[in-house]
Parts: structure tokens; sequence; C-alpha cells
């Protein structure tokens, strides 16, 4: 028992300390009140000002989870975007048939010819409608003089080698200035010439209007050499090398060459797993049967 009961000095300061803290701790915990404001104590008017906030948040919140329409031009609405905007599947084939002969539809009331959307349909969407500055802010003829010459239909001996043209004789087109000018010949010079007209689509900014009067006035006199390929005994590296062809799309071009026991056309490509069908005509440039 004496050693129980018998501590050294240290010993001693350290239990009167932890009685000590025992003391402080039960003082506190009967004279300190730690209750929070019971929500009962609220007035109704507070309440009432709770809710009203809440509400309105409610209201902002189911506001901003409505999609949102933005301005597009109607030229290229989708199977999807035409269903979202309520058009029926009548109105959508009309519009894409009248878009395949490459003509353009550049007004509301034109819009509405083409698909005979009703007025109804026609008023509710046609304020999102956005049609290119050429079409809505379109100059006078008295302003285009300076292409006159250059709008009217050249034979092959007539027109100038697009390899060859200098910025300024691009400008003359209408619809190109000195930034598509630049690029073009930027581009032309990347690779060393142009291998057909064609490859102007695969320049950012020209819009298929402009590709059209470029055509008008040049074309690819002095292609650059490339490499083809027999579409039917090409190798995997060797598809591979062709633009916008890579390994995933050349293992599905050998796969349906194999299914198809060889492809009697081009256009046959156009089944296979995903390839790029907008790049189509580019990668046509490289391949042959």
């Amino acid at each position: 028992m004496k050693s129980h009961f018998k501590f050294s000095k240290q010993k001693r300061s350290g239990i009167f300390l932890l009685v000590l803290l025992i003391v402080i701790a039960q003082y506190v915990y009967f004279f300190v009140d730690f209750s929070s404001e019971d929500i009962d104590s609220l007035t109704d008017e507070e309440l009432e000002i709770y809710r009203s906030e809440i509400d309105s948040l409610r209201q902002v919140a189911i506001k901003n989870s409505v999609p949102k329409t933005y301005p597009f031009n109607p030229n290229y609405i989708t199977d999807y975007k035409g269903y979202t905007l309520g058009m029926s599947n009548e109105e959508i084939d009309r519009l894409h048939q009248f878009r395949s002969k490459n003509q353009w539809v550049n007004s509301a009331k034109e819009f509405q010819e083409v698909t005979k959307a009703s007025d109804s349909l026609l008023a509710k969407i046609s304020p999102y409608f956005k049609f290119p500055d050429w079409v809505t802010n379109s100059k006078p003829k008295t302003y285009s003089n300076s292409y006159s010459n250059t709008n009217k239909v050249k034979t092959y001996a007539q027109k100038q080698d697009l390899n060859k043209a200098t910025a300024s004789k691009l400008q003359k087109v209408y619809g190109i200035g000195e930034k598509l000018s630049e690029r073009i010949i930027a581009y032309r010079e990347k690779y060393n010439g142009f291998v057909s007209e064609v490859e102007l689509t695969q320049i950012w900014g020209l819009t298929p209007e402009v590709i059209e009067r470029i055509n008008q006035q040049f074309i690819v006199k002095t292609p650059r050499a490339i490499k083809s390929f027999n579409l039917n005994t090409a190798t995997r590296d060797q598809l591979v090398t062709i633009p916008h062809i890579d390994y995933e799309i050349a293992n599905s071009i050998i796969e349906e060459r194999i299914l198809r026991d060889g492809f009697k056309t081009i256009d046959d490509l156009t089944k296979v797993e995903y390839f790029p069908l907008k790049k189509l005509d580019i990668i046509r440039l490289y391949l042959q049967l």
C-alpha cells in the first residue's frame, strides 16, 4: 500500500494539475450555456423572408436548366437540331434535299419556301437565324465593279494557275481579303503547292461560296507530285501516310476490304467504320483502283 501512495514531487504536481483541469471542466459544463438559437424562436415574418429567398433561388435554377437556343445558320441544320427546333421529318428532308444541290437559304422567307414550315414555327425559330455578313449586309452592285470581270466563267486556258497566284490576284476574288489570301499562300508553301482545288476546303475561313468563285478564276495547272496507292493492295503502313487516315481507320479499311473481297469504287470507303466522310475528296487524291 505504501508504494501506491508514495509519490515524488513531480508526480504530485501532475496529479494536482489533473484535478484542477477536471474542476475547470465541470465548472464550464454546469455554468456555460452551449445551446444554439432555436428555429422556433423565429417570427413568422422572418420565416416568410427565408421562404421567399429559397423560392427565388429555385426559380433561377429552373430558368438556368432550360436549354438555350443560340443564333445559328439554318443551312447547317442537322436531323437532331431540326428535331429540337420542332421541325418535322419532312421539313428536315426538304431542307437537306435543297442543300444537296449546292443551293443556299439566304432568308427566313426562303427557308419557309424550301421547308414548307408553318408560320408559327417560323416565327418561333427565325429570330435565331444568323446568315453570313455578305448575305445580311450585301453591298449594291455599284460597289463590286472591281469584281465584275472575275465573276465570268473562264475556260481552262483563261484560268490562272492556283500554284502561282499572287496575293493581289487572289484578293480580286470577291470574298477574299488580305488575311484569306495569306492563308491560301501559307498553305501552298507548307505543302509545296496544291494537288487539286479541293484542298481549298482545308483552309480555315474559306466558305463554299468563296471557293466556288476561286474555282471560276483559278485552277491547279502545276500540281505537286504525290504518291498514290492502290486501294485494294495498300498496306496499313502505306494507308497511314495519307492525310486524315490513322492506324484505326487504316485497320477498318483493310477489314472492310477483306469482307467485300476488294473495293469496287473509292466511294465504297464511306461504308468503312469511323471513316472521315468530310475528308473523302482529299483522301481520294492519294488512292487509285
